[in-house]
């Protein structure tokens, strides 16, 4: 049965590799049952989780990205090729999980958490310089991404509390085969699969899907040729 490890919050600091006041992204285990709501629409509500805090608003949290899960099972992956201990948290996740697929979860998979918590997948994690510079290790950003194992944001379909130890359920799961995996290969290194992630449909994060939208008819207005989905 795939589990919550843990569920982690912000300890905010400043820090010469972000330009907002603060980031959020050391995060760490948090005790007792925490509350997950829907925060608000991008650029003004941060993250979902309560307690938890997010500097760049511009670019983090809000409703399509009230949440951010990461494997324990890749955490491990990392450090054994990091050769340093990495804890829950780590990596600014706000779920730690155990036995689930986060990385294979389709856009648009749905996961109940604890009793009432309802959760859906909408994108994957692009890694930024903050991430970077908290890792502080040489080439972070482009090592993160050639092994395409970014974890998952999600939305928040049905508020609920949730702690560590909780279930995790997979209680729905798309069929149109965009996984957070493949978003993240045509985001970055197969920009052949763009096409094919608007298949997601309405579930994709809306900031997603706009990208997508414009790097296609980018490509179009190159090419001189329609693109395939047109």
């Amino acid at each position: 049965m795939p589990r919550l490890l843990s569920v982690n919050l912000a300890h905010p600091h400043s820090a010469d590799y972000t330009s907002a006041d603060f980031t959020g992204i050391d995060k760490r285990p948090a005790d007792g049952l925490v509350a997950v709501t829907a925060p608000g629409p991008r650029g003004t509500a941060g993250s979902g989780v309560a307690g938890d805090k997010i500097g760049d608003l511009p670019h983090h949290g809000g409703d399509d990205q009230a949440v951010y899960a990461f494997a324990r099972e890749d955490l491990d992956t990392w450090e054994k090729e990091l050769g340093r201990e990495l804890s829950n948290g780590v990596f600014g996740e706000n779920l730690t999980t155990s036995g689930l697929d986060v990385n294979g979860a389709s856009i648009g998979e749905r996961w109940r958490i604890g009793e009432s918590l309802v959760l859906e997948v909408t994108s994957a994690r692009i890694p930024c310089r903050t991430f970077a510079g908290w890792l502080d290790e040489q080439g972070w950003v482009k090592r993160f991404t050639q092994a395409a194992r970014p974890g998952a944001y999600l939305r928040v379909i049905e508020p609920g509390e949730i702690q560590s130890g909780d279930a995790i359920e997979v209680v729905s799961r798309p069929d149109h085969g965009v996984t957070v995996e493949f978003l993240f290969r045509a985001m970055t290194t197969e920009s052949e699969l763009l096409p094919r992630v608007l298949d997601a449909g309405d579930a994709l994060n809306p900031f997603y899907a706009a990208t997508v939208n414009r790097r296609l008819e980018s490509r179009e207005r190159a090419t001189g040729h329609a693109s395939p989905e047109s």
